[in-house]
């Protein structure tokens, strides 16, 4: 019987984490689409939200395939917070290239988060 209770812990450890990968991808894709949307502005609270879950659960998925997806959206939020930080300039000068800048930033993190939901789905680790 212990057999057993050891082989349904990893399992429920692996279930457990790619359920908060899926809660954190999936706050991170409601501030990605909003941020593309003309209007839609979801606000950087889902986003601190989604970054300090991960943050917080990054430990427990150690030395598992899902610990490549904690790193990657932890990544994915700091290169995007440092980027429009950046660029923020553009819009006191030129708010043409702001707007340029901030929705090329904005499509390159669509697109990571697309790729990283894509990625967990298959239940692989994501290659950065």
């Amino acid at each position: 019987m212990s057999g057993d209770i050891i082989d349904v812990e990893p399992n429920e450890r692996a279930q457990a984490l790619k359920t908060v990968g899926w809660i954190s991808y999936i706050l991170h894709l409601i501030v990605a689409v909003a941020a593309v949307v003309p209007g839609a502005q979801s606000g950087a609270a889902l986003l601190v939200i989604a970054l300090v879950i991960d943050l917080v659960k990054k430990g427990e998925a150690a030395g598992t395939w899902q610990a490549s997806h904690f790193s990657w959206r932890i990544r994915s939020v700091l290169w995007a917070g440092v980027l429009y930080i950046v660029t923020a300039p553009l819009w006191v000068f030129l708010v043409l290239p702001g707007w340029i800048a901030w929705g090329l930033i904005s499509i390159w993190f669509l697109y990571r988060i697309v790729r990283g939901m894509v990625t967990m789905n298959e239940g692989r680790a994501i290659n950065a």
